[in-house]
Protein backbone atom coordinates (compact mmCIF):
# COMPACT_ATOMS: atom_id res chain seq x y z
CA UNK A 1 0.00 0.00 0.00
CA UNK A 2 1.38 3.33 -1.15
CA UNK A 3 -0.38 6.01 0.93
CA UNK A 4 1.04 9.04 -2.10
CA UNK A 5 -0.59 7.20 -4.40
CA UNK A 6 -4.09 7.58 -2.45
CA UNK A 7 -3.23 11.33 -1.59
CA UNK A 8 -2.40 11.81 -5.11
CA UNK A 9 -5.64 11.12 -6.08
CA UNK A 10 -7.01 14.41 -4.49
CA UNK A 11 -4.09 16.37 -4.05
CA UNK A 12 -2.39 17.94 -7.31
CA UNK A 13 1.37 17.61 -5.90
CA UNK A 14 2.41 21.15 -6.87
CA UNK A 15 -0.10 22.78 -4.51
CA UNK A 16 -0.08 24.28 -1.36
CA UNK A 17 -2.59 22.03 0.22
CA UNK A 18 -0.39 19.15 -0.58
CA UNK A 19 2.74 20.54 0.56
CA UNK A 20 0.63 20.77 4.13
CA UNK A 21 -0.74 17.68 4.15
CA UNK A 22 2.49 15.52 3.50
CA UNK A 23 4.80 17.86 5.48
CA UNK A 24 2.73 17.45 8.11
CA UNK A 25 1.96 14.02 8.15
CA UNK A 26 5.63 12.91 7.59
CA UNK A 27 6.16 14.71 10.80
CA UNK A 28 3.79 13.06 12.69
CA UNK A 29 4.44 9.88 11.07
CA UNK A 30 8.35 10.54 12.80
CA UNK A 31 6.76 11.13 15.84
CA UNK A 32 4.03 8.56 16.40
CA UNK A 33 7.16 5.75 16.03
CA UNK A 34 8.73 7.00 17.82
CA UNK A 35 6.00 6.84 20.95
CA UNK A 36 5.50 3.55 19.16
CA UNK A 37 8.94 2.39 20.37
CA UNK A 38 8.30 3.10 23.74
CA UNK A 39 5.44 0.59 23.80
CA UNK A 40 7.48 -1.97 21.67
CA UNK A 41 6.44 -4.35 24.32
CA UNK A 42 2.57 -4.34 22.77
CA UNK A 43 3.39 -4.92 19.59
CA UNK A 44 2.45 -1.90 17.42
CA UNK A 45 2.17 -2.51 14.01
CA UNK A 46 4.63 0.05 12.34
CA UNK A 47 4.16 -0.53 8.95
CA UNK A 48 0.22 0.67 9.46
CA UNK A 49 1.19 3.78 11.50
CA UNK A 50 3.48 4.78 8.68
CA UNK A 51 0.57 4.25 6.07
CA UNK A 52 -2.25 5.86 8.72
CA UNK A 53 -0.36 8.48 9.78
CA UNK A 54 0.18 9.70 6.04
CA UNK A 55 -3.14 9.38 5.31
CA UNK A 56 -4.86 10.64 8.39
CA UNK A 57 -5.39 14.50 7.53
CA UNK A 58 -6.41 13.61 4.00
CA UNK A 59 -9.48 14.73 4.24
CA UNK A 60 -8.45 18.44 4.55
CA UNK A 61 -9.01 19.09 1.00
CA UNK A 62 -12.76 19.20 1.15
CA UNK A 63 -12.76 21.50 4.31
CA UNK A 64 -12.66 25.48 4.01
CA UNK A 65 -9.45 26.20 5.25
CA UNK A 66 -7.14 29.02 2.56
CA UNK A 67 -4.20 29.36 4.92
CA UNK A 68 -3.45 25.97 4.02
CA UNK A 69 -4.77 25.95 0.73
CA UNK A 70 -7.89 24.22 0.68
CA UNK A 71 -11.45 25.31 -0.76
CA UNK A 72 -13.86 22.62 -0.10
CA UNK A 73 -17.35 23.28 1.33
CA UNK A 74 -17.45 21.78 4.74
CA UNK A 75 -16.13 23.14 7.89
CA UNK A 76 -12.71 22.03 9.37
CA UNK A 77 -13.51 19.60 11.93
CA UNK A 78 -15.27 17.36 8.89
CA UNK A 79 -11.86 16.42 7.95
CA UNK A 80 -11.85 13.04 10.28
CA UNK A 81 -14.88 11.63 8.27
CA UNK A 82 -14.71 12.77 5.35
CA UNK A 83 -11.32 11.63 4.95
CA UNK A 84 -12.27 8.10 6.24
CA UNK A 85 -14.82 8.25 3.19
CA UNK A 86 -12.00 8.79 1.03
CA UNK A 87 -9.62 6.18 2.30
CA UNK A 88 -12.69 3.11 2.77
CA UNK A 89 -13.25 4.45 -1.19
CA UNK A 90 -9.40 3.43 -1.62
CA UNK A 91 -10.11 0.09 -0.10
CA UNK A 92 -8.25 0.78 3.30
CA UNK A 93 -10.93 0.40 6.12
CA UNK A 94 -9.10 0.34 8.93
CA UNK A 95 -6.54 2.76 7.57
CA UNK A 96 -9.63 5.38 7.14
CA UNK A 97 -10.75 4.57 10.76
CA UNK A 98 -7.68 6.55 11.77
CA UNK A 99 -8.96 9.74 9.96
CA UNK A 100 -11.82 9.77 11.50
CA UNK A 101 -10.40 8.82 15.14
CA UNK A 102 -7.70 11.35 15.43
CA UNK A 103 -9.69 14.08 15.49
CA UNK A 104 -8.93 15.69 18.91
CA UNK A 105 -8.26 13.22 21.36
CA UNK A 106 -11.28 11.34 19.51
CA UNK A 107 -15.30 12.74 19.60
CA UNK A 108 -17.82 10.73 21.75
CA UNK A 109 -21.69 10.72 20.83
CA UNK A 110 -21.68 12.66 23.87
CA UNK A 111 -19.38 15.32 22.43
CA UNK A 112 -21.06 15.88 18.83
CA UNK A 113 -24.42 16.34 20.44
CA UNK A 114 -23.16 18.73 23.14
CA UNK A 115 -20.99 20.93 20.56
CA UNK A 116 -23.27 20.58 18.05
CA UNK A 117 -20.74 19.77 15.62
CA UNK A 118 -21.52 19.26 12.03
CA UNK A 119 -20.76 15.55 12.35
CA UNK A 120 -22.56 11.86 11.66
CA UNK A 121 -23.65 11.11 15.49
CA UNK A 122 -21.35 8.07 16.16
CA UNK A 123 -18.60 7.34 18.41
CA UNK A 124 -14.99 8.65 16.87
CA UNK A 125 -12.45 8.00 19.39
CA UNK A 126 -9.43 5.85 18.80
CA UNK A 127 -9.73 2.35 19.51
CA UNK A 128 -6.51 0.47 18.54
CA UNK A 129 -2.86 1.45 19.83
CA UNK A 130 -2.17 2.51 16.84
CA UNK A 131 -4.73 4.83 16.59
CA UNK A 132 -3.83 6.10 19.49
CA UNK A 133 -0.98 6.65 18.97
CA UNK A 134 -1.79 8.70 15.81
CA UNK A 135 -3.49 10.74 17.45
CA UNK A 136 -1.39 11.52 20.12
CA UNK A 137 1.17 12.37 17.24
CA UNK A 138 -0.95 14.26 15.32
CA UNK A 139 -1.17 17.11 18.31
CA UNK A 140 2.21 18.21 18.49
CA UNK A 141 2.86 19.21 14.58
CA UNK A 142 0.62 22.23 12.65
CA UNK A 143 -0.32 22.60 8.93
CA UNK A 144 0.21 25.97 8.97
CA UNK A 145 3.09 27.43 6.44
CA UNK A 146 5.88 28.33 8.31
CA UNK A 147 4.67 26.00 11.14
CA UNK A 148 5.88 22.45 9.84
CA UNK A 149 8.18 20.59 11.20
CA UNK A 150 7.97 22.82 14.71
CA UNK A 151 6.70 20.73 17.62
CA UNK A 152 4.10 22.33 19.77
CA UNK A 153 5.24 22.86 23.43
CA UNK A 154 3.04 20.70 25.68
CA UNK A 155 1.81 23.82 27.54
CA UNK A 156 0.50 25.14 23.95
CA UNK A 157 -1.07 21.42 23.31
CA UNK A 158 -2.74 21.20 26.56
CA UNK A 159 -4.16 24.99 26.08
CA UNK A 160 -5.89 24.26 23.08
CA UNK A 161 -7.19 21.17 24.17
CA UNK A 162 -8.48 22.65 27.49
CA UNK A 163 -10.44 25.08 25.28
CA UNK A 164 -12.62 22.47 23.97
CA UNK A 165 -12.90 20.48 26.30
CA UNK A 166 -11.39 20.13 29.70
CA UNK A 167 -11.46 15.81 29.60
CA UNK A 168 -9.19 16.40 26.25
CA UNK A 169 -6.16 17.06 28.26
CA UNK A 170 -6.67 14.35 30.61
CA UNK A 171 -6.56 12.11 28.20
CA UNK A 172 -3.83 13.76 25.89
CA UNK A 173 -2.08 13.40 29.56
CA UNK A 174 -2.62 9.58 29.30
CA UNK A 175 -1.18 9.07 26.27
CA UNK A 176 1.98 11.21 27.59
CA UNK A 177 2.57 8.90 30.03
CA UNK A 178 2.05 5.77 27.76
CA UNK A 179 4.30 6.97 24.32
CA UNK A 180 7.47 8.93 26.16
Amino acid sequence: MDPTLIIKRYYAPDSQAYTALMAHSEYVVEKALKAARHVKHLNPDTRFIEEAGMLHDIGIVQTHAPKMGCFGEHPYICHGYLGREMVEKAGFPKHALVCERHVGVGLSVSDIRKQKLPLPVRDMRPVTLEEQIIGYADKYYSKSKGKFGKQKSLKKIRRQLKKIKKDYVVQFDRWIELFE
